[in-house]
């Protein structure tokens, strides 16, 4: 076994065009590493919740030059194969269809710019016309182009808030590609996820990959322009915009970006926090680059609370590395750091009711018969509520922008992993600059009138229940840990939970008449008046980007009066750690 692993291995590194993953494997199998050669050749890095992502490294399992190529390679061949033939944004003489366009935007990792590069020769030299994003830009600017270019795909490489020594590389489809029509510049999804895996699988070797050493273009900064006018369009004109915020971009890309979306919306300059204000590959000052890590806020309340009495902040903002997700916290002088971050879910309902309120729930998709609100199943349910009163259709998917963004007829989507999708006509992705834009606009209207985010958030808890919801989730270096979890919990699921019945247990890896199969598991339990919850639910599985088993909880409670929401809240946070405590127990972990 160790001599095949070392075959292996040295078959790889033949084929390997960077020296310094060469060097790296050479020493592995110089030194006789065979655990690290077995984790790094267990087999192929498969696309996930969000594309391909992992540590970067030598050998298949990892992020290098070699998968990059393949997988380009493989997506190029995906391409070439579509039937008519893609690529009608340029028509030479003749009005034959032109070669297709694919766009290529990337972050400010490690590696990211030479992963970018090697996709465009690959798409070059397989025919295809390749355009470079000018710089290290926010994922939501790539989507935004796919659908602006005309592109019959695209791909962004990034590895959005995992650690410093991850990288990614996602894969979006444009019109007119396998049945992506009017669902442009979504990221893949079944079936084309597998067949572009069986492309890579199919490329003979990295050295049979043509690549041109020049060919592609570089986009011009009008694309940026294009993205920032757009922008803009999210906002209700001649609505307040008087709001003091304190932003980071968390070490990565957004900083640029969101300071001249706010300043094109007329917006007063936010206070970036200096520490993280420029790109930053090791992401110096957090431990995870991920706003919903305990610490990754705290320079940023820092300089909130350094702002004094005179200048004090209404908001606090923070994009993740690569801006497609938007965290917001408000001020709180209750909490030790005197600021309170909101969840995902708190804030995906309040953008809900503010687009409502406003007028906006029908319109800024494909038509004005696009007025759909979704949400996934691992989010709170209080959306359906939102849309059930304003009339609004609802719709859930698997966890993902990638499902949300194929809604048919989707006007607003978000997922409790701070994601949200303010436009989908524009971006067909989550986007952390448009909706920081719209949280922006709401504060600034709820400031106008006296009031704050915190008391809409309890206004609608007095209209459709408190949805309270909360997380347990379990970071493994082995993943058998989480696997022995699942097999545990599907071999003897709970019957009940913090005291409450579990009234239906659902393995999703079967499937639904609404969902497709997915490696998860789905809890419905039962309150009565005496517990006083009127339902719970529990969602649970692996994370699709990191190496984490992952447990979404929610309680609803009925509140029937302002006074009456301080116990309920204390009743949810007494049932939400039951529910955490007992599920760990029935999972073993």
């Amino acid at each position: 076994m160790q001599h095949e692993l070392i075959a292996r291995a040295r078959d790889w590194l033949s084929d390997d065009p960077d020296p310094d993953t060469r060097r790296e494997l050479t020493d592995l199998i110089e030194a006789g590493a065979g655990d690290e050669l077995a984790a790094r050749f267990a087999g192929t890095l498969q696309f996930g919740t969000a594309g391909l992502r992992a540590e970067l490294g030598a050998g298949p399992m990892r992020m290098n030059r070699a998968v990059v190529i393949r997988a380009a390679a493989g997506l190029a061949s995906y391409l070439n194969r579509q039937h008519p033939r893609p690529g009608q944004d340029t028509r030479p003489a003749g009005g034959r269809p032109g070669p297709g366009l694919v766009v290529i935007g990337y972050d400010a990792r490690h590696r990211s710019a030479d992963f970018a590069r090697d996709t465009a020769a690959v798409m070059v030299g397989a025919g295809l016309r390749a355009v470079l994003l000018p710089r290290p830009l926010p994922t939501p600017v790539l989507a935004f182009a796919i659908r602006h270019l005309g592109a019959v795909a695209g791909v962004e490489v990034t590895a959005s808030h995992n650690p410093p020594r991850d990288n990614g590389y996602k894969v979006y489809l444009g019109d007119g590609v396998a049945g992506t029509a009017s669902r442009g510049g979504s990221q893949i999804v079944p079936p084309a996820d597998a067949e572009i895996a069986a492309e890579i699988a199919a490329v003979a070797g990295v050295h049979a990959v043509p690549r041109p050493d020049a060919g592609w273009e570089i986009a011009g900064e009008d694309v940026v322009e294009a993205y920032l006018e757009r922008a803009a369009s999210v906002l209700t004109e001649g609505s307040p915009r008087a709001v003091r915020v304190v932003y980071t971009p968390l070490h990565g890309v957004g900083r640029q970006t969101l300071t001249a979306a706010f300043a094109r919306a007329g917006f007063p300059a936010p206070t970036v926090v200096a520490e993280q204000a420029e790109p930053d590959p090791d992401f110096t000052t957090v431990a995870f680059p991920n706003p919903e890590e305990p610490g990754a806020m705290d320079l940023a309340f820092a300089t909130a609370r350094a702002a004094g009495a005179d200048a004090a902040c209404d908001l606090v903002i923070a994009n993740d590395p690569d801006a497609d997700r938007c965290a917001v916290a408000v001020p709180a002088p209750e909490e030790p750091a005197g600021w309170r971050m909101l969840r995902g879910d708190e804030v995906g309902a309040l953008l809900a009711a503010h687009l409502v309120r406003t007028g906006r729930a029908g319109q800024g998709s494909q038509s004005a018969t696009d007025t759909t609100f979704a949400t996934t199943i691992v989010s709170s349910s209080l959306l359906s509520r939102i849309a059930a009163t304003a009339g609004v259709p609802y719709a859930e998917t698997l966890t993902g922008f990638k499902w949300l963004a194929r809604v048919d007829g989707v006007r607003y989507a978000y997922e409790e992993a701070l994601g949200y999708c303010v436009d989908p006509a524009g971006v067909r992705d989550k986007d952390g600059i448009t909706a920081a834009l719209l949280v922006a606009e709401l504060a600034a209207g709820l400031r106008a009138e006296g009031r704050t985010l915190v008391e809409l958030l309890d206004e609608l808890a007095l209209a459709h229940g408190l949805h309270a919801t909360d997380q347990l989730s379990v970071r493994v270096e082995d993943l058998s840990v989480i696997a022995a979890a699942m097999e545990r919990l599907r071999a003897q699921p709970p019957t009940d939970l913090a005291g409450l019945p579990v009234t239906s247990a659902q393995d999703l890896s079967q499937g639904t008449e609404a969902l497709p199969p997915t490696d998860g598991l789905r809890y419905h339990l039962a309150g009565d008046a005496d517990s006083g919850v009127e339902s719970a639910r529990v969602i649970v599985r692996p994370s699709g980007t990191e190496p984490k088993l992952k447990c979404y909880l929610e309680v609803v409670l009925p509140v029937a009066a302002p006074d009456a929401l301080p116990a309920a809240r204390a009743r949810a946070r007494e049932v939400l750690a039951a529910v955490k405590r007992d599920l760990a127990a029935a999972a073993g972990i």
